[in-house]
């Protein structure tokens, strides 16, 4: 079986409009290659087409504590809203940014807006009051404290 090529059919003569099943299968590759790409990309589009985003979260779990790392670029501390209800850790926040640069020769701006929700499932023990919270270059750390009854207790085996 031999393989024919695809050609571009176009109407006219000299080239003109494409053909609307040529866009078709332009749009159907295009798709097929970001959903190669990156193929969870396409459930983080919000509606009317904005892309929401999530931070990136580390989270370290101690006897004492747990620390949760959220990396935040770009959000102020004022924009971050950080909440514990029950066993879970809520980060909420909005990325406001703008970036305008003008010079003799060009004009050049650029916007980049999003809000983020992440609820992050916390183990059993974690006092809601004893919580606190830094950011630093971008990244927010939250330190839950474990209550005294979560706390790992060691229990020594004896010989008989």
């Amino acid at each position: 079986m031999a393989l024919i090529p695809w050609k571009t059919k176009r109407s006219g003569e000299n080239g003109g409009e494409v053909s609307p099943l040529v866009e078709l299968r332009g749009e159907m590759d295009r798709l097929f290659d970001s959903f190669i790409r990156d193929p969870w990309g396409s459930l983080s589009e919000g509606l009317g087409g904005q892309r929401s985003w999530l931070p990136t979260v580390d989270i370290a779990e101690t006897d004492q504590d747990v620390t949760v790392r959220a990396e935040i670029p770009g959000i102020n501390p004022k924009d971050l809203e950080i909440s514990v209800s029950g066993n879970r850790l809520t980060l909420a926040g909005e990325k406001k940014d703008h970036t305008e640069k003008q010079s003799k020769d060009y004009y050049h701006t650029e916007s980049h807006y999003g809000a983020f929700r992440r609820t992050i499932e916390l183990p059993s023990g974690v006092d809601p009051e004893q919580v606190s919270a830094e950011h630093s270059n971008g990244v927010v750390t939250i330190r839950l404290k474990k209550t005294r009854a979560a706390a790992t207790r060691k229990i020594e085996v004896k010989s008989v």
